[in-house]
């Protein structure tokens, strides 16, 4: 694998940069001029990389089934975490499971930079980087970590629930329906009825880009400066689809319960805001903005750092959506 020519900047998808921009570096990298080729081959490269990797995996402590890594910003260079230090990003390189491997990294940053700049969702800062061999990787910086390094709360929809390995069994992420994250968060946030809009933008738009692993630990509350809560930004959003067969949504009952789940799928979703408490203006805002954004959308896969023959799945996948969406 060979570095690929940049045409596009690797954080905004912004034409006519043969690296991070501007708006990208301040946004991501603190304003410093980070280059976006990692000092590392990628993993499972070479056996000193390996050993370098390795070391890092042991300090990891986010959960998840796609590898991760922690590195931290010092100066102008990126570089993994030695012990006793706190990382302020997260590396996700090429996995090792599912279908089209090698396009995962440019999925996750497409779909971040989409919710964005496209529906105005609030995400965490993102870029796409790569290592010297120019294999890719997704960089995330944690907004759970003040640039001092010391750390905010942040409570997953997992844990408020109470729900752990132990005591729901492997599975306990996907128990249940999306109706059940509104219900926790009307009991740990006082400001839920700004908040509860936030969160329906988000499972619309997991719909539409077909993010069918949005389960119980891909949401949550991040304390404030103040030192009260709010939904998080989004995080881990892709289009699952590409890369393995999963179902529309991740919780096992889908939207709703089973008693409510009726109808097309707007319909389910009219039914959860209503039950959510959101008001029919707020959700029909919501709703036009999400199923008038064609031409944007397009704009961004042909910018994406996706192959040719996944940009095109992603751009049908999205569509077939959208068409399912409209159907009143």
């Amino acid at each position: 694998m060979s570095l690929p020519e940049i045409k596009y900047c690797p954080g905004t998808l912004a034409k006519g940069f043969d690296t991070y921009s501007r708006t990208c570096l301040n946004r991501v990298f603190q304003g410093k001029k980070v280059h976006h080729v990692l000092p590392y081959d990628s993993p499972a490269s070479n056996p000193e990389t390996d050993a370098l990797f390795e070391e890092n995996r042991k300090r990891m402590s986010i959960s998840g089934v796609q590898e991760k890594f922690s590195v931290l910003l010092e100066k102008n260079k990126l570089r993994l975490i030695n012990e006793g230090e706190r990382g302020t990003y997260i590396l996700k390189p090429i996995p090792g499971a599912g279908k089209r491997l090698n396009q995962m990294p440019a999925n996750e940053h497409l779909t971040m930079q989409i919710a964005r700049q496209v529906y105005g969702i609030e995400t965490a800062e993102n870029a796409l980087i790569f290592f010297k061999n120019g294999s890719p990787a997704y960089i995330t910086k944690r907004f759970d970590v003040k640039d001092d390094g010391t750390k905010r709360a942040q409570d997953d929809f997992a844990s408020l629930a109470g729900r752990t390995p132990q005591t729901y069994g492997a599975h306990y992420k996907y128990l249940g329906n999306y109706l059940e994250l509104f219900q926790l968060m009307e009991m740990h946030l006082p400001a839920y009825k700004l908040e509860a809009p936030k969160l329906l933008k988000i499972l619309v738009f997991n719909y539409l880009f077909s993010n069918g692993d949005a389960h119980f630990k891909n949401f949550s509350l991040l304390e404030t400066p103040m030192g009260d809560y709010r939904l998080s930004p989004a995080y881990d959003l892709l289009n699952s689809r590409i890369h393995i067969e999963d179902k529309d949504f991740a919780l096992d009952d889908g939207l709703l319960p089973k008693n409510l789940a009726q109808g097309k799928i707007s319909r389910q979703f009219a039914i959860l805001r209503e039950h959510a408490g959101i008001s029919e203006k707020i959700f029909n805002d919501i709703m036009a903005l999400m199923l008038s954004q064609s031409e944007m959308v397009e704009k961004m896969v042909a910018a994406s750092f996706l192959n040719d023959t996944t940009k095109r799945n992603y751009w049908q996948s999205y569509q077939g959506r959208l068409k399912q969406l409209m159907k009143g």
